[in-house]
């Protein structure tokens, strides 16, 4: 079972952490979009389900990305919830000093969920997504994609190395017994 997980379209905001905020994104030109539905095409075929974040950027991704494809909102599909830190540019962050990924996975913003948390919430999603049949298609968040990337590496620290672009395809397979494989990361059209 593959799951391709796409990032939405580039988040229309002021430069602060979108996270939970529900904004809207930037679809690219009619050629790109064209372009970009060809290569999931040529990666996915039709996809046997697809799943969406209830933010906004994400729906509005999905659409514009499967016309016609009816999609399941999923709210464990959400972004980290920054808490406190939503909306701050990155220079207004606190500075967390040296952390190892792991102590970084666990870190919580006030008011907010670590990455860790967003893994444990994302977690029994996948596992359902990895009973179904034929691919499924999910367009979410980075975080989404790199807490998906935790499971298959075993460790949410590892897992915050990644850098995922805005409408990049990252894959993974589900595997017997409960093992995953990653087929690609961060994959954007040419």
């Amino acid at each position: 079972m593959e799951i391709f997980i796409i990032r939405h379209a580039p988040t229309r905001s002021d430069g602060g952490l979108a996270g939970r905020r529900d904004l809207p994104c930037d679809l690219p030109g009619a050629a790109e979009l064209a372009a970009l539905r060809g290569d999931l095409r040529g990666w996915i075929g039709v996809p046997a389900r697809l799943w969406v974040s209830p933010a906004l950027r994400c729906r509005t991704t999905a659409g514009a990305l499967f016309p016609g494809l009816s999609a399941r909102e999923d709210a464990r599909l959400w972004e980290q919830d920054f808490g406190a830190w939503e909306g701050l540019p990155p220079a207004e962050i606190p500075d967390l000093g040296p952390l190892t990924g792991a102590a970084l996975a666990r870190r919580r913003p006030p008011g907010g969920e670590s990455f860790a948390d967003l893994c444990k919430r994302l977690r029994p999603a996948l596992k359902e997504a990895a009973q179904g049949e034929g691919p499924l298609a999910v367009v979410a968040h980075a975080g989404t994609a790199r807490g998906a990337l935790a499971l298959a590496l075993g460790s949410p620290g590892r897992a915050l190395g990644f850098e995922i672009a805005p409408l990049s395809v990252t894959m993974l397979r589900a595997l017997p017994g409960g093992l995953w494989s990653v087929g690609f990361v961060n994959r954007l059209t040419p």
